[in-house]
């Protein structure tokens, strides 16, 4: 089974095809191995080769990331759709407690519901909302992970940009693509990616 894939997971063979059919048009092997695993899956997710160079992350970060994923941390998401999209990991979101006020979205007043329910050290996955974004990076909220790549013409791109200068551990994207399917991916590749022995022992 190839190493993008946890060595638990059964891989269906038109997934594999799809790999294999993926890698013939791209070569992915420089990237290092998280990098690697979710940009191919992000690619996967939106038959999109172009983000092999929209998308921006650290490795060093995603290692950091990757293990606080698998030793439990928990994984908020700002709409129901990224959460359907993300397997063998429950999530929090809270965009059906939230409302709107002054000043303040739905989707922004849900990250602020869901920052006082798991505090410091969560994965964050953005990928409907721009100020959803906004709001996270206005809070002390010390993630393992924002997965920012909301969607649109109107903030996504900014709120991605404020998300890369604000130092925090990230992935996010340049330009006004993203959306929930993508954000779930670059959540799955992390959690199909199979431990490193240092991990293991860690």
């Amino acid at each position: 089974m190839n190493a993008v894939h946890g060595v638990d997971r059964v891989v269906h063979p038109i997934e594999q095809e799809s790999y294999r059919r993926l890698r013939a048009r791209l070569d992915t092997s420089h990237f290092p191995p998280l990098t690697r695993a979710v940009v191919e899956r992000v690619i996967h997710s939106a038959a999109d080769l172009d983000y092999a160079s929209d998308l921006v992350m650290d490795e060093g970060q995603l290692e950091k990331a990757h293990a606080a994923l698998h030793a439990g941390a928990p994984v908020v998401v700002d709409v129901e759709m990224v959460a359907a999209g993300i397997t063998r990991r429950r999530t929090v979101c809270r965009l059906r407690d939230a409302e709107a006020g002054p000043g303040l979205t739905r989707s922004a007043h849900a990250i602020r519901l869901a920052y006082e329910q798991v505090g410091p050290g969560a994965l964050w996955v953005i990928g409907n909302a721009p100020t959803a974004l906004e709001e996270l990076l206005s809070l002390d909220v010390s993630p393992a992970l924002v997965i920012g790549l909301p969607v649109g013409f109107v903030g996504a791109a900014e709120s991605k940009a404020a998300l890369r200068e604000s130092g925090l551990p990230a992935v996010s994207n340049v330009s006004e693509k993203g959306g929930s399917a993508v954000a779930a991916a670059a959540l799955n590749a992390l959690l199909y990616h199979p431990l490193s022995q240092s991990e293991e022992t860690s």
